[in-house]
């Protein structure tokens, strides 16, 4: 199954968008066609409407996938996800995010579905195998489609945390679908340690070289939407029978719903986190949330494996990076379910944090109070930064 998690991991910034070229092939139509009874099996959804699909070739595609990322991904918010990475020890600071992203875009694409012209596209000469098990999973996008507004979804802006928990519920709800579609067992997915297997094969070298030597956190973020999105959605299968998806007003606002079913059970959603005022200094700002610090502890104390249990106690968060002449300055806000959680973050991530040395830069880590939840705010900036004297706050 490695390769075939190899090629969804390849999908995952490029599963939307409007590219042209020759008119829907009758082959891949027929394909396509011959797999709606299958899908619909492994979903528990009917079609409401025919699908749409075309054949490209791999320089067709190449094109509108980079052009799409430079469309999702521009200047500002790049060089804010790389301040922001860098500065918090996720990335190294020669990494360049583009580069090795468009590497992972377009390493081994075979096909997507585009929710604003509602086509599934493939790249023609794709090994057959693959190809189906692809069409499979992409399929289910478009029925998912048809039940929910996909492009709107897609296109949450301002808070990647909860954009992440969307992704997941579909990537993992289609995840679900493609391997139920040829899986010869249907119990595969509840045997004992499927998922760990899972994601150590997503993790191998062998399945994708540009995967394999990626940082930790950009690794996790991309296998995230796929397996612990198919975890959430097992869980889900169990909790809401006879609702194969969640509406609108149910989808999960969180990784920490995603990666603890238990708190979206529970109704812990997050708590908005909004600095008070406004600056042209701002390069760029959203949240993180409990997948982002589950790495982030991760990373500092050295481990190789990211543990997701216990929950963080996470209640949300808000960073911005500031433009200065000195080089970028973070400031992150991170609020917290009780004194405890807040404690254990202070101790933990925030001492990892003032125990690292960066040149030029100092690091500041305390309790933020007036807040009717624990605060903690996480300053790294450069040590000439004007904002030391006033450092910007959020709303009470």
């Amino acid at each position: 199954m490695s390769r075939e998690l190899c090629v969804l991991l390849a999908l995952l910034l490029g599963c939307r968008g409007r590219p042209v070229g020759a008119p829907p092939d009758t082959e891949m139509a027929r394909l396509v066609d011959s797999l709606r009874p299958t899908v619909e099996r492994a979903t528990g959804l009917a079609f409401r409407a025919p699908t749409a699909s075309a054949l490209r070739s791999k320089e067709e595609v190449r094109t509108y996938l980079l052009a799409q990322f430079q469309k999702e991904f521009p200047p500002a918010r790049q060089e804010g996800l790389q301040a922001v990475y860098s500065l918090l020890g996720l990335i190294p600071d020669s990494l360049n995010i583009e580069a090795l992203l468009l590497d992972l875009l377009t390493e081994q694409v075979v096909g997507f579905y585009d929710p604003d012209t509602r086509t599934l596209y493939a790249v023609r000469g794709a090994e057959p195998t693959v190809l189906r098990f692809v069409l499979a999973h992409e399929l289910t996008h478009a029925l998912q489609h048809q039940y929910l507004p996909l492009d709107s979804i897609l296109k949450l802006k301002g808070d990647a945390d909860e954009q992440a928990a969307a992704h997941a519920v579909l990537e993992g709800h289609a995840m679900i679908a493609s391997i139920l579609a040829f899986a010869p067992d249907p119990g595969i997915l509840k045997q004992p340690g499927f998922w760990a297997m899972a994601r150590e094969q997503a993790m191998s070298p062998s399945s994708s070289k540009v995967f394999a030597q990626a940082p930790l956190a950009l690794r996790e973020e991309l296998i995230f939407p796929y397996l612990n999105g198919a975890e959430f959605m097992r869980w889900w299968d169990s909790a809401r029978t006879g609702q194969p998806l969640p509406t609108m007003a149910t989808l999960p606002r969180s990784t920490e719903q995603i990666l603890h079913p238990s708190r979206y059970h529970a109704g812990d959603y997050p708590h908005p986190v909004r600095f008070a005022d406004s600056s042209a200094d701002v390069l760029y700002e959203d949240t993180l949330g409990e997948l982002d610090i589950q790495v982030l502890a991760t990373v500092l104390r050295g481990g190789a494996v990211v543990q997701t249990e216990p929950p963080a106690g996470w209640s949300g968060d808000r960073f911005r990076v500031y433009r200065t002449a000195s080089g970028p300055a973070l400031v992150w806000y991170t609020e917290w379910d009780d004194p405890a959680s807040a404690a254990r973050f202070q101790s933990g991530i925030g001492a990892g944090l003032l125990a690292r040395q960066r040149a030029g830069y100092r690091t500041g880590v305390e309790p933020a109070a007036g807040a009717v939840r624990p605060r903690v705010r996480v300053v790294i900036a450069p040590t000439g930064w004007s904002g030391w004297g006033a450092v910007p706050g959020v709303r009470r």
